[in-house]
């Protein structure tokens, strides 16, 4: 999975996406949830870090040598919810930034933006999953029930600016050229831009919060 992620995340830099982002919203909106969502969900999950040093079984931390089982004890038990909510920030601060309508303009009149926009949405992002999901032999460092308020507060971040775009009356993204009668309609490729951020960041967070509302009713003890 995270060299699956590795690739997804060249895909949608090369032509001929990196052609098409430079044409339709809808597409540029894409982008935006590869970089900071779904790739970085993808490599997180994909726990890469269990072939620096391989083990019979990662999840278990008795394979593990004793530094990393003192510093990885050290890491959940300290600051952890201030670890989470900093990533957190950090993600919707971009994600905000990323999305508004002088930005995304920007990135069309720049394509040089684009690679900027993925190192700037990836590496935050990435951070924050760790927080949110199981990626052995690391482990979150906050509860189940914060895990799933975090989640949804980033997800709704990108759903806001999503939805204030998409249910505008004028065009926010005017660098992009439509002719009328010819292809969809600037409208209709705001709109198509709204659904992809709202569909795309949904099918990343609401697993996230659901696996953990399960795991958490199964198995934590404390109400």
């Amino acid at each position: 999975l995270s060299v699956v992620s590795i690739v997804v995340v060249v895909l949608a830099i090369v032509p001929p996406m990196w052609g098409w982002s430079l044409h339709y919203g809808f597409v540029q909106a894409i982008q935006f949830c590869i970089f900071g969502f779904g790739a970085p969900a993808l490599f997180v999950i994909g726990a890469p870090w269990t072939g620096l040093r391989p083990s019979p079984d990662p999840t278990n931390l008795d394979n593990q040598p004793a530094w990393f089982r003192r510093w990885n004890a050290r890491r959940v038990r300290e600051k952890a919810q201030l670890r989470a909510l900093s990533a957190a920030v950090a993600v919707i601060a971009f994600t905000l930034f990323w999305r508004v309508a002088p930005v995304v303009n920007s990135l069309v009149h720049h394509s040089w933006l684009v690679a900027v926009e993925a190192v700037t949405l990836f590496i935050p992002s990435m951070f924050l999953m760790v927080e949110l999901v199981e990626s052995p032999p690391l482990v979150p460092g906050i509860s189940r029930p914060y895990r799933i308020g975090v989640s949804a507060v980033v997800m709704w971040s990108a759903w806001v600016v999503a939805y204030l775009a998409g249910m505008s009356h004028d065009s926010w993204y005017t660098a992009f050229h439509h002719v009328a009668g010819s292809g969809i309609s600037a409208s209709a490729d705001q709109q198509l831009s709204a659904g992809f951020v709202w569909f795309l960041t949904a099918a990343v967070f609401v697993p996230i919060v659901f696996w953990n509302l399960v795991q958490w009713l199964q198995s934590e003890e404390d109400p």
